[in-house]
């Protein structure tokens, strides 16, 4: 009995050790950034003013696949200008297409609901922060489209978007949804390619259409005070109640930001009826996020 005792009591010690019990590491919280589409939130314009559309117009709510950020600033005020406030994410970036440009590859692609970034409060700049900036860079969905085939009653079907709304991205390849396209090149923003699925025997096989939208939506509702340059697609809210960062934190912070895809889709409707028909010869006009609404919780 004394040796079965003797023997336990080795086994306590060596798992408990000789001293008092070790305890877990703290981890430091977090600022942390997560995303959401909402195809109901309200459709805004560049100033951050309701919008509709405009004549021989059509649009639609894309379905996300994946989405990618590019930077991330907190401004203290209306009036911080941009990049004056504390820049908590900036991306990778090259010139290796001859002028600055986001690094496609380096770029963090999320789904609907995933954290896009997160970074130890420790390292975030105590303050008071009304506003949020995001500058989008990459956005793929899916969308609905049009197509006449000799003469048939039309077909309609489900095509890839892989949509570049960043200032300037190289792009070495990229996939839209099956077929991998090469660039090795900067693309300004508005550059998108569009994937026709393979639906025989009227798309016999899957193929890609590029092109390069004339405008792209960049809601700023404090342009008149902050604006941000032309060509950025840095996208600029208000918080509904300030976010207070003390530096004493023992919690995470967690930052909801709802992007608005509501009709975020748009292009010129050279057949009036609301039908996106890229064989028709119908342009992307618009392929910007319509508005942003970031909240949090502590």
């Amino acid at each position: 009995m004394r040796l079965l005792i003797c023997i336990t009591s080795i086994l306590l010690s060596a798992l408990w050790g000789c001293g008092d019990p070790v305890k877990p590491t703290p981890t430091s919280p977090n600022l942390v950034f997560k995303v959401k589409l909402d195809s109901t939130q309200v459709r805004l314009n560049n100033l951050g003013m309701p919008a509709t559309l405009a004549s021989g117009r059509a649009a639609q709510s894309p379905k996300f696949n994946s989405i990618a950020m590019h930077y991330i600033e907190l401004a203290p005020t209306m009036f911080t200008q941009l990049g004056s406030g504390d820049a908590v994410y900036i991306g990778k970036e090259n010139t290796l297409g001859g002028s600055n440009a986001i690094d496609f590859d380096s770029l963090k692609k999320v789904k609907d609901g995933e954290v896009f970034f997160s970074i130890p409060l420790s390292k975030v700049k105590a303050g008071d922060y009304e506003y949020l900036r995001v500058s989008l860079a990459y956005q793929n969905y899916d969308i609905k489209f049009k197509y006449v085939y000799a003469g048939l009653p039309p077909f309609y079907f489900t095509g890839t978007i892989a949509s570049f709304v960043g200032f300037n991205t190289y792009i070495r390849s990229f996939q839209v949804k099956t077929q991998n396209l090469s660039i090795n090149d900067d693309k300004k923003q508005g550059y998108w390619a569009f994937e026709l699925p393979a639906t025989p025997p009227y798309i016999p096989t899957a193929n890609t259409q590029q092109g390069n939208a004339p405008a792209t939506t960049v809601v700023n509702p404090i342009a008149s005070t902050s604006p941000i340059p032309t060509g950025s697609c840095v996208v600029t809210a208000a918080f509904a109640n300030k976010l207070t960062i003390t530096g004493k934190e023992t919690q995470d912070i967690v930052v909801t930001v709802s992007l608005s895809n509501n009709k975020s889709f748009e292009w010129q409707d050279t057949n009036p009826d609301g039908y996106f028909e890229p064989a028709a010869g119908e342009i992307v006009t618009d392929m910007g996020i319509r508005g942003m609404i970031p909240s949090y919780v502590k």
